[in-house]
């Protein structure tokens, strides 16, 4: 069942007092944020600033740390992996192809357009590839604390107490890998998520018989294979390229042979890449929570407390970033191919065996929610309006479904098999029921607070792709 914030508060200790520190998950005596509750509001009600701070308090919500720089150096090769192609099998498609500045760091789609695809972002086109399962999460604030696992099924996860990896690869995995040179980089669980787009098939490798990285054995093969085309073998001196060579002499200066290094090294800089580049806490909600007070208008404020109570968002986009980082079933209408099945994503129970998590998926961070469509993890929602309307009465929106609203080509993948949707259906969270009715004046309300979560920085991002990649193979295509 939703829950119902104010009835929580009734013994909740009022979390008011200027200066309250909420220490985040993960995070040392240093990385303690400090509630500043806003003061001198220039608010209609004279109580809502006090209300919204103790609804927030009460779903953990809080300010959210800034993760510690990176070198420079590791940025640089970073970037240049992160946009070149020749990370593919094919040499025809980047990590940029799916995560485009200039489409918010996701391409656009529905679900994407992989290996054998042609253009980008929405102008993208199947070509002689096909469609990815899945919509391509956004990589805003992806490398932030507490952050530890990724894809919409969390198959990839590090523990941040002990470092542990639990991947599709059992080499990284668990206290004692058997692929420890790789482990040793990856720092972070973004950092283990970019190893793993280059071994799909249909996402950066190519299909078998086509190129000599798509029939490699396995992960680690391709991994070997990626490295010798970056800076060869023979500590450098036969193959690869001069430029990748020097960019990673300067972001790791203490290799003695290229030889040494692996993918990790190259996972590690992506990430760093884009911790650097994609975190995105300056939103007026953040300067809200830093204590000013003017940041936010009445309306999200009230939206905010929506949020938190009657809407019951904060029942999964709960804590600093807006996650509970839980699975839950949303009975989203399938589009896409499916995975596993034609027309069928049985999401975490793919991963799990489990028949209890038949159709769920991780509830995504919402910083920049307004930028990062379309929304679910098929992109069924071409508007965060529509997604929203979703969460406050999901069955009726499965049923009345239009897909209308979809390019051709996605709309004609919508499952309309009415045993698989109502399976959909009987699988749907407790906490999105009963439906939620909302007054047209408070629907704009809860929508003002999801835009008010979008970092102006992030609103032109234009400038941010290279004119060139080391491999001088095209960029901007």
């Amino acid at each position: 069942m939703r829950s119902t914030l104010l009835r929580r508060l009734v013994s909740t200790p009022l979390l008011i007092v200027l200066g309250v520190a909420l220490t985040l998950p993960g995070c040392g005596a240093s990385d303690e944020y400090h509630f500043a509750v806003p003061t001198g509001s220039t608010s209609s009600d004279a109580t809502l600033d006090e209300t919204l701070a103790t609804a927030m308090a009460a779903a953990s919500i809080s300010g959210v740390s800034r993760p510690q720089a990176d070198a420079p150096e590791l940025v640089a090769l970073g970037k240049a992996l992160f946009f070149d192609k020749i990370l593919s099998g094919n040499l025809n498609i980047s990590c940029a192809t799916c995560h485009h500045p200039v489409a918010f760091t996701g391409d656009s789609l529905p679900v994407s357009l992989g290996e054998g695809g042609t253009g980008l972002g929405a102008n993208r086109d199947v070509g002689t590839g096909q469609l990815i399962p899945r919509n391509a999460p956004h990589i805003f604030n992806a490398a932030v604390t507490g952050v530890d696992t990724m894809f919409w099924d969390s198959r990839v996860r590090r523990d941040s107490i002990t470092g542990e990896l639990t991947t599709p690869e059992s080499g990284l995995n668990g206290a004692a890998p058997t692929l420890p040179d790789h482990v040793q980089q990856l720092t972070s669980a973004l950092a283990a998520q970019a190893m793993f787009p280059v071994t799909s098939h249909d996402e950066m490798r190519g299909q078998a018989g086509l190129n000599p990285i798509a029939d490699a054995a396995d992960n680690t093969a391709v991994w070997a294979l990626l490295m010798e085309r970056l800076v060869g073998t023979a500590n450098g001196t036969v193959g690869g390229i001069q430029a990748y060579r020097d960019l990673f002499l300067a972001a790791y200066p203490g290799t003695a042979d290229f030889d040494t290094l692996t993918f990790g090294h190259a996972a590690r800089a992506i990430a760093a890449f884009e911790r650097h580049q994609w975190t995105a806490l300056d939103s007026p909600f953040d300067r809200y929570v830093g204590g000013e007070t003017g940041a936010l208008s009445d309306s999200a404020k009230r939206g905010a407390l929506l949020f938190c109570d009657t809407a019951g968002c904060a029942d999964c986009h709960s804590g600093p970033l807006l996650t509970d980082f839980q699975h839950h079933a949303l009975a989203v209408p399938q589009v896409g191919p499916g995975k596993g099945s034609v027309g069928e994503d049985l999401g975490l129970a793919l991963e799990t065996g489990l028949v209890a998590d038949n159709y769920k998926f991780r509830t995504p961070q919402l910083r920049n929610v307004a930028l990062t469509g379309p929304w679910m993890h098929d992109g069924a929602f071409t508007t965060l309006e529509a997604a929203v309307r979703h969460h406050l009465d999901p069955l009726n929106s499965l049923a009345n479904y239009d897909a209308g609203q979809l390019p051709a080509l996605f709309a004609a993948t919508h499952d309309t098999d009415a045993t698989r949707n109502a399976a959909r259906a009987a699988a749907l969270s407790p906490l999105l029921q009963p439906p939620v009715g909302l007054t047209d004046a408070q629907f704009r309300d809860l929508m003002a607070f999801l835009h008010s979560l979008t970092d102006p920085a992030s609103l032109n991002l234009l400038d941010e792709t290279p004119d060139s990649v080391p491999s001088g193979l095209p960029v901007r295509d």
